[in-house]
């Protein structure tokens, strides 16, 4: 299972901070999964590929989304200060 993940953000600098964020060099992933999250310009692409169970692809995902979410919180949060 493979799935493709593109999110555009206004700037460079907001991209390059999400895609730190939920870099996965930041943690372990298990055997038969493979998580690559890239920058080009504003955009941040993440590849999931997944040989194991359909459960732990999906809990990935979901997991990505997750700390995409709280990333973009915590730069909000920061941009109003």
């Amino acid at each position: 299972m493979e799935a493709s993940i593109q999110l555009s953000y206004k700037t460079v600098k907001e991209a390059e901070a999400i895609a730190q964020a939920v870099s996965p060099d930041n943690f372990e992933v298990p055997k038969g999964l493979n998580v690559k999250t890239t920058v080009h310009r504003s955009t941040v692409s993440t590849r999931i590929t997944c040989r194991t169970r359909l459960g732990t692809f999906i809990s990935t995902i979901d997991d990505l989304l997750s700390a995409v979410s709280v990333a973009e919180k915590s730069i909000s949060a920061f941009k109003r200060r």
